[in-house]
């Protein structure tokens, strides 16, 4: 009776397990539907350009599409708010900023987010140099030229910017305070606004990304005399960088980040870190990286978060520095 009762109990358990099996493959799965990836700025920026170009590849390898949705609004800060609100279930994620998780948080007396804190970081995909930009007039055909200049007139040079506390505001900022000059920031609603007025006279100073100001540069209405990395840019090979031009520790590149709402699953941010890595490395998004200005990166969730960290050290203080505020 015993061996009998052990016996129909094990077939019961057995034939169980086989039941809920496919059941638990099939929650297990990931992913079984399209994947939203947020970009916290307008349709055809370079943010929007660059995350459609990540989110094709990244679903092709998925098998699910990526679905850019464009939530913009106050600096990128509103759509980062959405993502640490969604559900951790790995089918949300966020193509971030320098703007939105170096910068923005720290213009705010009370911060929206903890860039920190409040996300589950994937990798860094992309870097993208700036380049300092002189208006023709301006007789400085350097950096060291320009920081003379602007010592001997102190005040009257002018440098516009895409917005106060944008990635380019802050750039002119940090210039400001490692080279020790005063010149004053006129922020517009967009760079595109700034050249008709660097044409005229009224801004002399611009930090850009190349190839929107290559077409100015080629025609001789700008001159191009830093780039805000560590190293040269492929598209302006004969520019320094800043720091090659004497500005000791000016780093300033804009970078791309995937990052996900905290405490997302972890098994489904390795696949989608997988996945985003593997795309990084194929020759289609290598190519078109390589029309945008940008390097793919593709670094690991712990490098990144390092990486994150130095980099709300260093804008935080630029930011204290420059007086800047958003509230």
């Amino acid at each position: 009776m015993r061996r009998s009762a052990r016996h129909a109990l094990c077939t019961a358990v057995i034939t169980a397990l086989a039941t809920a099996a496919p059941a638990l493959a099939q929650q297990d799965a990931f992913p079984t539907r399209a994947v939203r990836m947020i970009v916290p700025f307008p349709v055809a920026g370079a943010t929007d350009i660059l995350a459609r170009v990540v989110a094709q590849k990244t679903g092709e390898q998925l098998g699910q599409q990526v679905v850019v949705d464009n939530r913009p609004g106050a600096g990128g800060t509103l759509g980062s708010r959405v993502a640490v609100s969604a559900t951790p279930d790995g089918y949300t994620l966020l193509m971030g900023t320098t703007s939105t998780h170096a910068i923005g948080p720290h213009l705010y007396s009370k911060k929206p987010y903890d860039p920190l804190t409040d996300f589950t970081h994937v990798t860094q995909v992309a870097t993208s140099p700036n380049v300092l930009l002189v208006a023709a007039q301006v007789p400085a055909q350097s950096i060291k030229e320009l920081v003379a200049l602007a010592k001997s007139q102190p005040g009257k040079l002018n440098f516009g910017s895409s917005g106060t506390g944008t990635q380019f505001h802050l750039s002119g900022e940090l210039l400001k305070l490692l080279a020790g000059i005063n010149i004053v920031h006129v922020p517009y609603k967009g760079t595109a606004l700034v050249y008709p007025e660097m044409i005229s006279g009224t801004i002399q100073i611009l930090f850009d990304v190349p190839p929107v100001a290559l077409p100015f540069i080629k025609q001789g209405r700008v001159r191009a005399l830093g780039v805000s990395g560590r190293k040269r840019a492929a598209v302006l090979p004969d520019v320094p960088t800043i720091i090659e031009a004497g500005i000791a520790g000016y780093d300033a590149d804009l970078w791309f980040g995937l990052f996900a709402p905290p405490k997302t699953r972890a098994d489904r941010v390795t696949r989608v870190h997988r996945e985003v890595v593997k795309a990084l490395g194929s020759s289609e998004v290598r190519e078109r990286f390589a029309t945008l200005g940008a390097d793919g990166v593709g670094n690991s969730p712990a490098a990144f978060s390092e990486f994150l960290a130095a980099e709300n050290a260093k804008w935080q203080k630029v930011v204290i520095a420059s007086g800047a505020k958003i509230d």
